[in-house]
């Protein structure tokens, strides 16, 4: 429901950092060119199984996702589980369309924040440069 209400499929390129077990990238794909990026090889192993399994159209990385380039993503999605710190200026410099971030837990605070998407008692809230 996110993605039809940001019209997903108006965008070219989806990452999502730190994208876990890959549920949100396999997801993405279903609407446009979609990656996720991982610390843990083994969430990325899951994820690859599962992508295979549903024949989806999708990209895994198994890195550290301040070490890799965003700035070829038109959107960008995380669920943060720490502060953003480092992150932000790397966000600050590469970030090229809005950045969706999943909670309210830690945000960043150098960005803009724009619309807030509620689904159950969790937002998803949009941030821009």
């Amino acid at each position: 429901r996110f993605f039809k209400e940001i019209k997903l499929q108006e965008y070219s390129n989806f990452i999502d950092l730190g994208c876990g077990d890959g549920r949100v990238v396999l997801i993405a794909s279903l609407f446009t060119k979609a990656t996720g990026i991982e610390f843990s090889k083994e969430l990325i192993e899951a994820a690859i199984e599962i992508r295979d399994k549903l024949h989806l159209d999708c990209d895994f990385i198994a890195a550290d996702y301040l070490e890799h380039d965003i700035s070829k993503y038109d959107i960008v999605f995380m669920n943060p589980d720490q502060e953003f710190k480092a992150l932000e200026t790397k966000l600050n410099s590469e970030l090229k369309g809005p950045l969706f971030i999943y909670n309210e837990l830690f945000v960043p605070r150098m960005l803009k924040k724009g619309k807030k998407y509620w689904y159950g008692q969790i937002p998803i809230i949009k941030y821009t440069n």
